[in-house]
């Protein structure tokens, strides 16, 4: 009866481990200016959410630098445009912008960078998007984020 329980009790464990959300994702980025992803669906149940970005090309930084910004859609264009001026070593982000919700450094060949947020940031029923602020990627490199 023991090992009985003792069964039923690690099946239920296991099965609760595998209803977990994964609250994490892993994003590359290329020389080709692409992300490997065009969308991103974050469970409600995830309080946190991370976001690993990495470089799978052969380009420094300062020729073909990606980051991974996260904002309203309505917002990403706008972000991008004023932080051209900003250089990349401030990532072409504004300092100080509140319209970006989260964001990681820019990288080059072999690099990686992760950001993790507070998923209460984010509100049901809005437009969410991702996009690379540097110099002109946005127009290739940008997909949704939405929460489920």
């Amino acid at each position: 009866m023991f090992a009985k329980l003792v069964a039923v009790s690690l099946l239920t464990l296991a099965s609760s481990q595998l209803m977990a959300a994964e609250c994490k994702t892993t994003i590359d980025s290329t020389d080709q200016m692409s992300f490997n992803t065009k969308a991103i669906e974050i469970d409600k149940s995830c309080k946190t959410f991370t976001v690993e970005l990495t470089h799978s090309g052969s380009l420094p930084k300062n020729v073909m630098g990606h980051n991974w910004v996260l904002s309203k859609e309505a917002d990403m264009q706008p972000i991008a445009t004023d932080g051209l001026g900003a250089g990349i070593d401030k990532n072409y982000l504004k300092e100080g912008d509140t319209r970006i919700i989260a964001h990681t450094k820019v990288i080059g060949a072999g690099e990686k960078d992760s950001v993790t947020f507070d998923v209460s940031k984010l509100a049901a029923g809005e437009a969410y998007g991702f996009f690379c602020s540097f110099p002109g990627h946005i127009s290739m490199m940008k997909g949704t984020v939405t929460l489920k």
